[in-house]
């Protein structure tokens, strides 16, 4: 699964806005409802797998079940 659908996947339904912006250089930022919340530039990294998820849980809470999926 990709970065953008994992985070969609858990937190669409709550979120205002999710930009990942990629461009020349090494640029990678993501924002969340416009704040910087990693920047590829800042860490000198990409993201490591669930670290961006583990971000976002810090600011919106766990992702709900909105897929009428188990608890």
């Amino acid at each position: 699964m990709s970065l953008a659908g994992e985070l969609l996947g858990l937190w669409a339904p709550i979120m205002r806005t999710f930009e990942l912006i990629t461009g020349s250089h090494g640029k990678f930022d993501i924002f969340l409802d416009g704040q910087l919340v990693f920047s590829k530039v800042a860490a000198g990294r990409f993201p490591k797998p669930g670290e961006v998820a583990a971000l976002f849980e810090k600011k919106l809470g766990p992702g709900p079940h909105w897929r009428g999926g188990s608890a």
